[in-house]
């Protein structure tokens, strides 16, 4: 199995970020600093399953905020996803974990 994260250069500055967090678990944690924010929130899963929406994986987003998500059974859609995300892992750089 192969997971990758990619977050926004905002991850890399943080005292205690979510580059950290998924880094230290063996998680593959990639950069993305071309863009302002890396505002996706994307899973691609099996190269079938689709999960994206405003939902930010996060406490706050599960217990108080209006969030939406959406599970997406679509291996047409995934792959398109999939290129899109292999883009951003493109220009991507290693997060250097604290």
């Amino acid at each position: 199995m192969k997971i990758t994260v990619i977050l926004d250069k905002g991850q890399k500055t943080a005292k205690y970020s979510s580059a950290d967090f998924v880094s230290h678990a063996g998680i593959t944690t990639l950069i993305d600093a071309k863009h302002a924010i890396a505002h996706n929130k994307v899973m691609v899963i099996d190269g079938l399953v689709l999960i994206t929406g405003s939902f930010n994986f996060t406490k706050a987003a599960e217990e108080k905020n209006a969030e939406n998500l959406l599970i997406i059974r679509d291996k047409e859609l995934a792959d398109k996803y999939i290129a899109y995300l292999k883009l951003h892992e493109a220009h991507s750089e290693t997060y250097q974990r604290k």
